[in-house]
Parts: structure tokens; sequence; C-alpha cells
């Protein structure tokens, strides 16, 4: 009975110790939790992907080098304002015989009628159409500019496009590098079973692993190779304008050209921009040669004054022009005679140097185009067909693993050559592109 008791007394003890939980549990008991908690999304968005146009585009509108060039246009356009501006006209006064040593003579009186006052306007009227000519030089100085900002385009889309092509192949050589991994994956693995059942030497399975370590080292090359071709990119993109894990969309291809040379020499000669610019220099000079011979002509400078003295008021006009006797302006002049003739040299220098660049580029495209049509025309097949047999062959016991390690180089060389090759004809693409001066090639 005691021992009952002392039972009770302990259990009565420890019930009061937990009550004020029990019932602040109560008061405030915990929300529900669900079955199944929901999980943080941890999926990224997908990488931004761009083609080339939007590359360009991009290229275009963020470039600074660009945009700084394009400023030019806009630093000539404030030239022509100011070469269009007329001359400000002239004010001058004076006044005379103010009794400076007898301050008490000082008075209307005296200023009516001993004091005298001069107020001028004048005028400078120029001769020989002198603003309509300085306009017209600024004008073609700045069509000059725009030519040559344009031809800075066509510079930054020839870097560009190159640049996106070498990504283009180190994407294709590391797609090349993925299909190898995994075939000669399936490889190792069967070799593993071979030498498992005495099939095989472990020194022929010791080469099989290290011919996949070189796969496996391609694959990190590729990647390796792709990342700095697209930090690269980046830099003409402006790295504001695409995320950090942007990637390229396109693959290399073979796009054949069909217009022959002459039709690529007339298209340059009528759209390179940097022709143009020598074209428009050669407009330019002489511009500046019939502002020189207007800038000889002499100005006439007209002045109105008026005068009050004495009393009276009158009125007087002053005309004075310079006598063209030394100062003709032959020094601008010949100067500027001279200067075009350089232009005109240098405008069949540089229609020189567009035939030479279409010459060139179409010499680089035809001989990339025969290798195309070489690779296409069986070798592709051919190495891809070769490996698959020996393959084959070898899986099965049929060949020996030299022989299948070789078919497999030569199959993984050839593939390898073949994406330079297409690298390298559309590198020659954009090369045949810039030269002609238009992305629209017939």
């Amino acid at each position: 009975m005691k021992k009952g008791s002392a039972v009770a007394a302990v259990l009565a003890t420890i019930f009061a110790a937990l009550l004020p939980g029990f019932a602040a549990a109560q008061q405030n008991p915990l929300p529900p939790q669900p079955a199944n908690p929901p999980r943080a999304d941890t999926t990224q968005a997908p990488p931004l992907r761009i083609t080339l146009d939007d590359a360009i585009r991009l290229a275009l509108e963020r470039d600074h080098a660009l945009a700084a060039a394009r400023t030019t246009i806009l630093q000539n356009q404030a030239q022509e304002i100011t070469a269009n501006l007329r001359p400000n006209p002239v004010i001058s006064w004076d006044s005379q015989f103010f009794p400076l040593f007898h301050p008490e003579e000082f008075g209307t009186s005296y200023l009516n009628t001993q004091a005298q006052f001069d107020l001028g306007i004048g005028y400078l009227f120029e001769r020989g159409r002198k603003r309509q000519h300085r306009l017209e030089a600024a004008r073609d100085q700045t069509a000059v500019t725009r030519d040559q900002v344009d031809d800075t385009q066509r510079q930054l889309i020839f870097n560009l496009s190159q640049q996106f092509v070498a990504v283009l192949l180190a994407q294709s050589t590391i797609d090349l590098a993925n299909q190898d991994l995994d075939s000669f994956q399936q490889t190792v693995d069967i070799s593993n079973e071979r030498y498992k059942l005495g099939d095989m030497s472990e020194g022929d399975l010791l080469k099989i692993r290290l011919q996949l370590l070189q796969f496996q080292s391609d694959l990190s090359t590729a990647k390796v190779a792709k990342v700095q071709a697209l930090a690269s990119l980046r830099q003409y993109l402006g790295f504001e304008s695409v995320p950090d894990n942007y990637d390229v969309d396109g693959e290399l291809a073979y796009t054949p050209v069909k217009a022959g040379i002459d039709d690529l020499k007339a298209l340059a000669l009528r759209s390179r921009p940097d022709l143009q610019a020598a074209q428009q220099g050669v407009v330019a000079a002489r511009s500046q040669e019939t502002l020189a011979e207007a800038n000889g002509k002499r100005d006439l400078n007209v002045t109105f004054d008026y005068t009050h003295t004495n009393g009276q008021s009158s009125g007087a006009f002053y005309f004075n022009i310079d006598l063209p006797i030394f100062d003709r302006n032959q020094g601008e002049i010949a100067r500027t005679r001279y200067a075009i003739t350089q232009s005109q040299e240098l405008e069949l220098e540089a229609a020189q140097q567009v035939l030479t660049d279409v010459a060139s580029a179409y010499g680089n495209l035809k001989s990339n185009d025969e290798i195309i049509r070489l690779y296409q025309g069986g070798y592709v097949d051919q190495a891809r067909e070769s490996r698959d047999i020996s393959e084959y062959a070898y899986k099965r016991g049929a060949a020996s693993l030299l022989d299948y390690l070789d078919s497999e180089r030569t199959y993984r060389a050839n593939q390898l050559a073949y994406r330079q090759a297409l690298a390298s004809y559309m590198t020659a693409l954009e090369q045949m592109r810039q030269a002609v001066g238009t992305r629209i090639l017939p």
C-alpha cells in the first residue's frame, strides 16, 4: 500500500510538471505539415541561343568601337552647321569731347552742343558664294566619313563571323568527341568481359583503356576551345548583351557559291564602302578646290555710322574691300589641286585593292570548295564504313586490336579534318562576303 502511494505521488509530480507545456501546446498548436512538402525548383532556365544574324545585329547595336566611329558622322554634321553660318554684324560706338577736367561744365546743354556721339553698325558681305561652297565641302566630307564608318562595320561583321564559325567548329568537335566516347565505351565494356573470360590479354585491355583516355582528353580540349571561342565572340556582342551561359545556334554547313569571279568583281566595285569612300574623297577634294577659289574673292565690308555733334545729327556709309593684288589665295588653291590628284590616285589604289581582295577570296573559296567536294564524294563515308567493319570484326574476334585501333584513329582524324574543312570553307565564304562588300552573293 505504501509502495503504490509512492508510485502515485511520483506520477502526480511528473504530470504537474508536464501540464503547463501541454496547456501551451493546446493554445498554440503547430501548423499541419503536408504529406509531400514542395521541393525547391532547382531547374535552370535554358541558355540563350543566338544565330549568326542575331550576333551581327547585336554587334552592330552594341559594339563600342563602332559606336565611337559613328560619332564622327555626327561631328561632321555639326561642322555642316558651322559651315552654313553667316557672319555676325558688328556694332561700334564712341563718345568724344567730354569735360573730364571741368566737371562743372557737364550738363545737358554741353552734351547736346559740344560733345560728339558716334554709333555704327557694319556687316561683312561674303563674295564668291563662300557660305554655299563651305556647306557643300562639309557635306561631301560627311559622306566620306559615312562610307568609312560603313567600312568599319564591314570589318566588324567579318571578324565576328570568323569567331562565330570558330564556336561552331568547337561545338562540332565536342559532338564528335561525345559520339566517339559513347561508341568506344561499348568497346571497353566488351573488352572487360573478354578479359574476364580469358579471351584477351591484360596488355590489350590496357591499350583499350588508354585509347579511352585519349577520347576523354579530346572531349575536354574541345570544351575548353568552345569556352574560349564564346568569350571572344562575346567581346563583339557586348558583355552586357548576352548572359554568361549563352550559346550559339547553328551548325557547320556547306553552301556553294555559283557566281563567277567577274560577276563578283563587278559587284564589289559597286558595293565596297572603302572604294565608295575613296570615290567620295575625290568629290570632297574638288569641293575643297572650289572653296579655295571662292576664298580668293575679297569680301565687302559695309558700315553705317550715325554721328551727333554740335547739336546736329548725321549719317554716313563706309565701304572697304581688300585689293587682291598680292594675296589671291594662290597657295591654298594649288594645294587643293594637288589634293585632287592624291584622291584620284587613292581611288585607283582602292579599286585595285578591291579586285585583289576578290581574286584572293575567290581562290581561297574555290580551294576549300574542292576539298569539301572530295570529302563529300566518298572519303567521309569510306572512313566510317572502314571503322564500322573493323569494330564489328573486333567485337567478334575476327580482327586484331591493332587493326581496330588504327581504323578508329583514322576515322576520328578523318572526321576532325572534315569538320575543319567545313569551318575553313565557311570562313572563306565570309571572306568572300567581306571582299565583295555585301552578305548577299549571287
